[in-house]
């Protein structure tokens, strides 16, 4: 049976997440966060985005008896019950109780309540059950005690180790992968957004397809072909395949579309390569408050949730230096540890905002128990999509709420990093002068006398270049500077 020094209490888990620092707090006392309404009176961001999207709650409880009719406004949906299972192939225990933690975020996310967890310390996952023959079935006494309905698994699963598992509890088992798809199913909101999600469903469905007895295993000859006959008997496509055939046209459809899709952003991104405007990537770990940092940078307004993949679709706002100077900056997609690797590949149009950009703000949450462990998977995901190359400026975020031994620990392991609170300002004007500091300069030197009737080329040097020196003369307006090589043409017309 098993030892329950290795089972993993989600309360524990949870104290090592911001908040609970009480050792005597139970988790029956637990109140998702994921239900909190928004502040009519404080609506500052993404107001009705957040609004839209806690319109139907999820809470604990499901009662079907109306008290009056008109309740019949404010129906509810049962959360689904959840168990949590880990395997811990090594490492400090921390490390497992973060994921632990981090996981349960995941599902409440998704619109769950985390009933219970467990983990279990093994060189490997077993490749049958994922965990031992002992855990998994004082995991199944645990279902049927709590009376669970769904088993998560940390961690991608087979098709076979899903199944198995599932015959041994009896109830639905998802993996980790399955969880972040359905989160990003019940957050995407652009067209595009939701063709990624899609696509990256069918991919990992495709290769999970399984029958329920007969009914998905029968043959469409003779009779079950529509009563063809004499010439129509004999072998068709069983139900698990004309599953996947349609799956497949679906996901040649989906390419097509994003592929469309693909090339209206190119577009947009070869004018601003050739008007030759510097453009700043917001990227990093999920809810580390990229979205925050690009309202208090721009002015953005979008949508701000204290929530795993809050934001699925990317902005872009335009903005400008002190001296100027007009650059762009995109809030992106959060990353994840073991982010799917069908989700990095739907998604690839959208990251190749990051990998294409003058600059990557890697925004990293000061406050998380492990944010190197943050720099690290975020990391792992640029080289994956080609950013290695992009310059990289840290931004320790959420510094208000962080212990600053931890702060400072990171600011000294990243050299080229600075410490701020998206929430308070503390900080932005130091980031701010950071990010101008590192976009790429004009490159062509000039010296022009500009005759006044041309005042729209001074205006264009302030946006698009760097003034040295500025003088009204007699003739005109004497400048120097460098601009890009667009404006410089111009110039020479000018040139002295």
């Amino acid at each position: 049976m098993t030892n329950r020094a290795e089972d993993f209490s989600l309360a524990a888990a949870l104290r090592a997440t911001e908040g609970w620092d009480d050792p005597d707090t139970e988790f029956d006392d637990f109140e998702s966060g994921y239900a909190d309404q928004p502040d009519p009176e404080d609506l500052t961001t993404g107001d009705l985005d957040l609004v839209e999207r806690h319109e139907l709650r999820r809470v604990a409880g499901l009662r079907t008896e109306l008290e009056d009719i008109t309740e019949v406004e404010y129906r509810q949906l049962r959360l689904e019950r959840v168990v949590l299972v880990g395997v811990w192939t090594g490492g400090a225990i921390s490390e497992i109780e973060n994921a632990m933690a981090e996981l349960a975020l995941l599902a409440e996310t998704a619109g769950s309540e985390v009933l219970d967890a467990i983990y279990q310390r093994r060189q490997s996952p077993d490749p049958a059950t994922y965990i031992g023959r002992g855990k998994v079935d004082a995991l199944r006494e645990i279902v049927q005690a709590t009376g669970a309905d769904t088993v998560i698994c940390d961690g991608e699963l087979a098709p076979s180790q899903l199944r198995n598992l599932e015959d041994r509890v009896k109830v639905k088992v998802v993996d980790r992968t399955a969880l972040i798809l359905d989160i990003f199913a019940q957050h995407a909101k652009s067209k595009e957004g939701q063709a990624q999600v899609e696509l990256a469903q069918l991919n990992y469905m495709k290769q999970r397809l399984r029958g329920w007895g007969g009914n998905l295993s029968r043959q469409a000859g003779g009779r079950a072909a529509g009563g063809e006959g004499i010439g129509g008997r004999g072998p068709g496509e069983t139900k698990i395949e004309t599953d996947r055939r349609r799956i497949n046209d679906k996901i040649a459809k989906l390419r097509k579309e994003l592929k469309a899709m693909k090339g209206t952003r190119d577009t947009k991104r070869q004018e601003r390569r050739r008007n030759e405007i510097p453009s700043v990537a917001i990227a990093g770990y999920t809810n580390a408050g990229k979205s925050s940092l690009l309202n208090r940078l721009t002015g953005a307004g979008v949508l701000v949730e204290d929530a795993l993949f809050a934001t699925l679709d990317p902005t872009t706002r335009r903005t400008s230096t002190a001296d100027g100077r007009v650059y762009t900056m995109s809030d992106t997609v959060g990353f994840v540890r073991h982010l799917p690797h069908q989700l990095v590949e739907a998604f690839r149009s959208t990251l190749e905002e990051v990998a294409d950009a003058d600059l990557i703000v890697h925004v990293v949450d000061g406050s998380h128990p492990d944010p190197e462990g943050q720099l690290a998977a975020v990391r792992e995901v640029l080289a994956e999509i080609g950013a290695t190359d992009v310059p990289e400026l840290v931004v320790v975020n959420k510094v208000d709420a962080a212990d600053p031994v931890v702060v400072d620990r990171v600011l000294r392991r990243e050299p080229h990093s600075v410490a701020v609170s998206a929430r308070t300002g503390e900080g932005i004007a130091e980031a701010i002068a950071a990010v101008e500091s590192e976009l790429p300069r004009p490159r062509v030197e000039f010296t022009a006398l500009v005759p006044y009737a041309r005042g729209d080329l001074i205006d264009r040097i302030h946006k698009d270049g760097e003034i040295g020196t500025l003088e009204h003369t007699a003739e005109g307006t004497r400048v120097t500077g460098r601009a890009t090589e667009a404006l410089a043409g111009e110039l020479a017309a000018y040139a002295v």
